[in-house]
């Protein structure tokens, strides 16, 4: 019954036509009424009756995209301000941060937005808090041409290896300071 929904219905046969071609035509019309009768009955009765008049499906399907499709235009402006104005949060996690901006940028790829990877990598980088600023730089200066997905995974990889550095000097500090208010103990008892 697909058919029905993407070729206009036949008004006449041609004189002549053969008995499978007049069993084609009203198989044709009997789908052409199953499919328009539940179209039909999906709609609320005041757009029933703006409808009601249309006798074949594409154009009834044609007429309800003129009034209640958005246009891409829309959409595309609504995923381009969304995928620029995003920014990760200092201490939020990078990867999801990174998964939502690859989900935006297949978005606007399936919208045609035309931006080139170099703009997608410019505007991830410059979506990242100021702890990334290291790693921005370090990507410049070497000037890395890496696709989107690579560019996440060495945001990750950055994460976990300045976050255990982090972990190592705050361990070493509190080493430190440990040691050195245990010996004024000993120097306090001796």
């Amino acid at each position: 019954m697909g058919y029905v929904l993407d070729k206009p219905l036949p008004t006449a046969l041609p004189e002549g036509s053969t008995p499978e071609e007049h069993l084609t035509f009203e198989k044709w019309h009997e789908d052409n009424r199953k499919v328009r009768s539940i179209i039909l009955a999906l709609m609320t009765n005041e757009i029933q009756k703006q409808y009601d008049r249309l006798e074949d499906i594409p154009s009834i399907m044609l007429r309800m995209t003129e009034v209640y499709a958005v246009p891409d235009r829309h959409i595309r402006y609504a995923a381009t301000k969304t995928f620029f104005r995003t920014k990760m949060v200092e201490g939020s996690s990078v990867q999801s941060h990174g998964v939502k901006m690859l989900s935006l940028v297949e978005k606007l790829e399936n919208l045609k937005a035309g931006l080139t990877n170099d703009t997608y990598i410019d505007v991830i980088l410059q979506s990242l808090p100021p702890s990334y600023d290291p790693f921005i730089v370090n990507y410049n200066m070497n000037g890395l041409e890496k696709f989107i997905h690579e560019l996440i995974n060495m945001l990750i990889q950055y994460n976990v290896t300045t976050h255990k550095s982090e972990l190592a000097v705050l361990v070493g500090e509190a080493s430190t300071s440990n040691r050195q208010g245990f010996q004024t103990l000993e120097e306090e008892e001796g």
